[in-house]
């Protein structure tokens, strides 16, 4: 059936250096690209998980950043509101004094004009009771 003659250890050395040369120039270069290509994108993979994670603990950081900023401006709005409220209490009061102030002396200029006519009524009346017990005393 087979003859073993050259023939067979001929085609065994070509088959291992076909073998030895598609290593070389085709498999090992393939090989290689492929691990590459998965290195790469496992380093890939690696920087955008890192790239994610640091984007989440920014957006973290800005949120916690605008919910002080949020907290700081809420307490000057209040602060302000409680000053302007304080500001026209004290606005308030002053023009109360004041009020009350130019109350009590129109109150006294009433009284010092109704004192200065009671004092004109009474020499008038003074003046007329004398013309008329003058007159009287003159007519008896």
């Amino acid at each position: 059936m087979f003859d073993f003659d050259a023939t067979l250890p001929l085609m065994a050395v070509q088959f291992l250096l076909l073998a030895a040369i598609l290593n070389v120039v085709f498999y090992k270069p393939l090989t290689k690209a492929i691990e590459d290509r998965s290195d790469y994108i496992r380093s890939n993979d690696t920087d955008a998980k890192e790239r994610l994670a640091k984007a989440e603990s920014m957006a973290k950081q800005y949120e916690a950043d605008l919910a002080d900023t949020r907290r700081q401006y809420q307490a000057t709005i209040a602060a302000a509101q409680a000053d302007a409220q304080k500001i026209a209490a004290q606005k308030m009061a002053e023009a109360q004094q004041e009020a009350q102030a130019q109350r009590e002396q129109a109150q006294q200029e009433l009284d010092q004009q109704k004192q200065a006519a009671m004092q004109t009524l009474e020499q008038q009346v003074e003046s007329l009771s004398r013309e008329i017990l003058d007159k009287l005393l003159v007519g008896i």
